[in-house]
């Protein structure tokens, strides 16, 4: 097994990562993603705990549960189901607030399901590919929410005087 760990500090509030970052379709506005979708809500909020998430990515097709959702620092989910097939530990991303805005930490332990080459394959290649995609993903976060940030300061700015 490997773990992979891709880490950003997005400077918007914690809040706002945290709800762009588990709400899968946001994914989309990533390049290496082609399609993201809630196949089943969560328990108390729909990308909550129980929500099913199915993922098409450039690196292939991914149905994910979410295991823990405890907005706005963690959440956990474990890959169910993949093509190419592979063993899946633990996934989660954490969130922090720090100095410029909020530092996600995005984890998985996964391997390919491939006897004999599965370690070295996802050594070689699948975790250079992991690894990219969730950097790609929290780019388009962090230029979604500074845009958004923007947008927002602008509004402010030009609101005339009550």
């Amino acid at each position: 097994m490997e773990t992979m760990t891709v880490e950003r500090v997005i400077d918007a509030p914690i809040d706002d990562v945290f709800a762009w970052l588990t709400t899968t379709t946001n994914y989309e506005r990533s390049p290496v993603v082609l399609r993201c979708r809630l196949t089943r809500q969560g328990e108390s909020t729909p990308y909550g705990v129980g929500a099913v998430r199915s993922h098409l990515w450039a690196i292939g097709w991914l149905r994910e549960r979410i295991t823990r959702y405890e907005a706005p620092y963690t959440t956990e989910y474990v890959v169910e189901r993949s093509v190419p097939p592979s063993r899946h530990e633990f996934g989660s991303m954490t969130f922090s607030e720090v100095d410029g805005g909020t530092r996600v930490v995005w984890t998985t332990r996964a391997e390919m399901a491939l006897p004999v080459l599965g370690p070295v394959l996802t050594r070689l290649m699948v975790r250079p590919m992991i690894t990219r995609s969730f950097g790609s993903i929290l780019e388009a976060a962090d230029a979604a929410l500074a845009r958004q940030s923007h947008a927002e300061r602008n509004m402010t700015r030009h609101q005339e005087p009550a």
